[in-house]
This record gives structure tokens, C-alpha cells and sequence, in this order.
């Protein structure tokens, strides 16, 4: 089972990038191109982790971004033009995990990426610090009832119906 990144961000190219590189990673890329779509998305489709623009139309990044931490506690990157160091303290002051401005440099953003779901795998979800009650752990076992997930050591193992 892939794990599943919410892309958002308002420029088609980036998104068309980003998702590109993601895919060929084996990601399962969902997208959207404003912060409440971004919202509705996350709620929908239950991300392993969110890519996330900081400068949107009808929701900015940084409410979308507290909007989802009301009920998630998955991993977020911050991507954003925005380079100086009090947006990026801003950032994650207000819940990102990591924030990373453009341009950048590709390998590194899928580095970071590797990075945040190593740790959400290893350290957040596996250690019930998510906050679904659906996840069961046992050891380097994780199991996610709610999506029918088995990891194993953080790596995805295929189930059979």
C-alpha cells in the first residue's frame, strides 16, 4: 500500500512537478490548489503527509494549516516563497514540521519527505501519539484499521482481501 501525500499549492506547474517526483518515489499523490480544498481534502482522504503552499487563494497555508491540526497530527511541510527567517519561524511555530522555500532543490525536498514519514511511522503514529485510536502497534508492527494498512518497520506490506 503507498503512502499518501496531499500536494497543495496554487501554481499548475508546481503542482505538476512536485506530484511527478512524488509518483516516481511510489507515493500516492492527491492535490489541491487552495487552502480549503486543502482542508477537505486532508479530512477526505487521510494523508500520510501534506505538502503545503503558504501563499493561497480563499485560504492562505498558515489557517489551513491550523485547520488541520485540529484534527490531525500527521506530518506537514511548509513550501513557500516567503524566505525570511520570521515567516519560516512563523511557520512552525504554528504546527509545520519542516518548511522549506523556493526554489529548492528537489532531491533535498524528497529527502525531507522520506525524513517526516520516517519519523510520523517510527516515532508519531507508532507511538499513539496520532490521534486516531485506529492505529495499533505491537513491536515494529503498525496497523491502521481505518485504512487497512500493515507497516512493518515503516515499510508497507500488501494484504490480501
Amino acid at each position: 500500500m503507498e503512502q499518501r501525500i496531499l500536494l497543495v499549492d496554487d501554481e499548475a506547474d508546481i503542482l505538476e512537478f512536485i506530484s511527478y517526483n512524488l509518483i516516481r518515489e511510489g507515493y500516492q499523490v492527491y492535490t489541491a490548489t487552495n487552502g480549503k480544498e486543502a482542508v477537505a481534502k486532508a479530512r477526505e482522504v487521510v494523508p500520510h503527509l501534506i505538502l503545503l503552499d503558504v501563499m493561497m487563494p480563499k485560504m492562505n497555508g498558515l489557517s489551513a494549516l491550523m485547520k488541520i491540526r485540529e484534527k490531525n497530527n500527521i506530518p506537514i511541510i511548509m513550501l513557500s516563497a516567503k524566505t525570511e527567517e520570521s515567516d519560516k519561524v512563523i511557520g512552525l511555530s504554528m504546527g509545520a514540521d519542516d518548511y522549506v522555500t523556493k526554489p529548492y532543490n528537489t532531491a533535498e525536498l524528497m529527502a525531507r519527505v522520506k525524513s517526516q514519514l520516517r519519523r510520523y511511522f517510527s516515532l508519531g503514529a507508532a507511538n499513539g501519539t496520532t490521534q486516531s485510536q485506529d492505529i495499533l502497534k505491537n513491536g515494529g508492527l503498525l496497523l491502521n484499521r481505518n485504512t487497512k494498512e500493515l507497516l512493518v518497520d515503516g515499510a508497507p506490506v500488501r494484504l490480501t482481501a
